[in-house]
């Protein structure tokens, strides 16, 4: 079953315009705008560069950005995926609770599943997060609910 946007729209069919930087025109996020950084310190995304876009390369789609919790961290690390260990190797500094990361969207609905699912930055996740994640089930976990929530 092909995922909707909020606004009803497929979310099939847009050519992803990654470039490895930050996102071009063509990266929109879950809100039908321009994705937004997510963040730089620690530097996030799949490329490295502060943002949750993705392309053919990002086979686990990491296009979540989270606020990770202790519980998140927790929960990520018993299922084999460890964010709070160092690896510098993957330009990877280990997460610490409060830090904004771009998640891989199967993992972060695997935390939400088991109750420990850490809140969301709408304006920071990609679209493709709809082909894994409901819509209602990111929308319960948003941090950037916009002054009017009826734009949602």
């Amino acid at each position: 079953m092909l995922a909707s946007s909020p606004r009803g729209n497929p979310v099939r069919g847009r050519r992803l315009g990654n470039t490895g930087t930050m996102p071009d025109r063509l990266d929109r996020n879950v809100l039908g705008g321009r994705l937004e950084p997510c963040g730089t310190d620690p530097l996030t995304g799949f490329h490295r560069d502060g943002c949750c876009s993705t392309g053919p390369e990002d086979v686990g789609l990491h296009t979540i950005c989270a606020v990770v919790s202790t519980e998140f961290l927790a929960h990520q690390r018993s299922i084999g995926n460890d964010l709070s260990t160092p690896m510098p190797a993957y330009r990877f500094p280990g997460l610490k609770p409060g830090d904004r990361w771009c998640v891989t969207a199967r993992n972060w609905l695997r935390a939400h599943h088991a109750g420990c699912a850490a809140p969301v930055v709408l304006a920071c996740t990609h679209e493709r997060t709809l082909e894994v994640v409901p819509w209602e089930t990111l929308r319960q976990y948003a941090v950037d609910v916009p002054d009017d929530p009826g734009e949602l």
